[in-house]
């Protein structure tokens, strides 16, 4: 009897502690999601830093300096695909597997990485752990709390937003890697290594990461479209944002006539409004450019057009050298990289749902209107005010950022804000000034890219309390504006 007595109480003690432990967490998850949110990220860009700063991460078998681990760690976690090193050449297999490892992990996203695990700790999706998820699923909650009945992904569907985020990425993946494996062996990849290459590039493609694990980059496929266009779909597929996803499967799931939300509606409309303007735009730009277009029949040049277009939503693949694109088109790219893809997408950006707010107000300005409308559904105001201020904090990160790059680089301003709006907008794209900046550039550059992944909304969040009541109002008045 004694000595079974004395066998419990270990385990008691254990699981009391561990219980302990699972409630603390779900208290401070509760308090401050986006605060918990942010300290898993930086949790995670430690932890694969050192991973990366040892010998055996290096084909060298030495160990890699820190500003590069570091950066490198964040590019993987944000999904960017910058790099201050040569990606195919500097890493092992080890390295290279982390690297693979931390894409996977920030594709997911900071918060909805952070409700799954609150459910690993808890054992259950509770309601702080779902409020979490929906934080990354609809931004606009660590704003205004979950009130209202036509936000774009309800409380009760969190269960199943986050089922498909892992099951969507898992089979959108492996189908990538069906459709690129028997390309590379017509190219004579041996099969092993076109085994691995379709994961990989699979992986950066539905990320929107954009690393290449060769180091001729897409030199070997520039006029290969089967392989073009499975890149292209990967990106597409992984920047039209998970709330859309779930919308469409569900949909396939229940014939009929399917209801789309208002969010779902804009984030297509808007994706394919801008994937098209943009190719119409380079098409048209870069057509006499011998750098860029300039000697490829007008097919080739539509379907180059298209890729680029479509690689700066977030994708980071080239076929062209970027910095010798026109003057013209590097600005429409520095615009199509600040807006980036949908929301809960492993895009970066203001994403394409702000950007068609702001315009759809404009719109009801000029018109007359005093509300906002898109699709028989008004838009609230606080959700206006939401995107005014998530435009404004990213176009303040992107001023400082330059400023400070362009102090410590003496680079040309092109080149800088090319790079540190790709940076922001986790896009991977760079006319080559990443790679030759000094640490203190570098370390500039990762915190942009950490800003421009969390989101400015989580990260302001993460700083102040949601709500502060207010018991009194000022009086009125009207300032000239215009």
């Amino acid at each position: 009897m004694t000595g079974s007595t004395a066998t419990k109480r270990p385990r008691y003690g254990a699981s009391s502690t561990r219980s302990r432990f699972r409630e603390a967490v779900n208290d401070f998850s509760g308090r401050s999601p986006a605060r918990f949110a942010v300290l898993i990220f930086l949790a995670l860009v430690a932890l694969f830093t050192v991973l990366l700063s040892l010998p055996v991460a290096s084909a060298k078998g030495t160990a890699t300096g820190f500003a590069d681990a570091l950066f490198t760690a964040v590019s993987a976690i944000c999904v960017t695909g910058l790099s201050t090193v040569d990606m195919a050449t500097h890493w092992s297999g080890f390295g290279l597997t982390v690297i693979y490892l931390g894409v996977q992990i920030g594709a997911v996203g900071v918060l909805t990485l952070a409700s799954i695990l609150g459910l690993v700790i808890s054992r259950r999706l509770g309601l702080r752990s779902r409020l979490l998820a929906i934080g990354e699923a609809d931004p606009s909650h660590a704003h205004s709390g979950i009130s209202g009945s036509s936000q774009a992904v309800r409380l009760g569907e969190v269960g199943g937003l986050l089922a498909t985020v892992a099951v969507s990425a898992l089979v959108i993946e492996a189908g990538l890697t069906v459709l690129l494996f028997p390309r590379m062996l017509l190219s004579g990849i041996q099969p092993d290594k076109a085994a691995l290459q379709s994961i990989y590039y699979s992986a950066m493609a539905f990320t929107n990461t954009g690393f290449s694990p060769d180091p001729r980059g897409l030199a070997p496929f520039a006029t290969d479209y089967w392989f073009l266009g499975v890149l292209m779909l990967g990106v597409f597929l992984g920047s039209i944002g998970f709330p859309v996803i779930y919308a469409v499967t569900r949909a396939i799931r229940t014939p009929g006539k399917p209801r789309w939300s208002l969010h779902v509606r804009l984030t297509v409309v808007t994706s394919l409004v801008l994937l098209g303007g943009g190719a119409v735009l380079y098409f048209a730009l870069e057509f006499s450019n011998p750098a860029t277009f300039g000697n490829l029949n007008v097919g080739d040049k539509a379907f180059q057009s298209l890729f680029l277009s479509t690689m700066t939503r977030s994708g980071g693949f080239a076929t062209i050298p970027i910095d010798q694109l026109n003057g013209s088109s590097m600005l429409i790219t520095d615009m199509l990289m600040f807006i980036g893809g949908g929301s809960a997408s492993t895009a970066g950006g203001i994403k394409v749902s702000t950007i068609a707010v702001l315009f759809l107000a404009a719109f009801a300005e000029a018109r007359g209107n005093d509300s906002v409308e898109a699709f028989g559904r008004r838009i609230p105001v606080d959700i206006l005010r939401l995107a005014v201020s998530v435009v404004l904090w990213g176009a303040t990160t992107v001023a400082v950022a330059t400023i400070v790059i362009l102090q410590i680089s003496g680079a040309t301003l092109d080149a800088v804000l090319f790079d540190v709006i790709s940076a922001f907008g986790t896009s991977g794209l760079s006319t080559g000034l990443t790679a030759s900046l000094p640490d203190a550039g570098i370390y500039v550059m990762a915190a942009t890219m950490f800003m421009g992944r969390i989101g400015t909304v989580t990260f302001a969040a993460a700083l102040a309390s949601r709500h502060r009541r207010q018991l009194y109002t000022y009086p009125e008045e009207r300032p000239i504006v215009g």
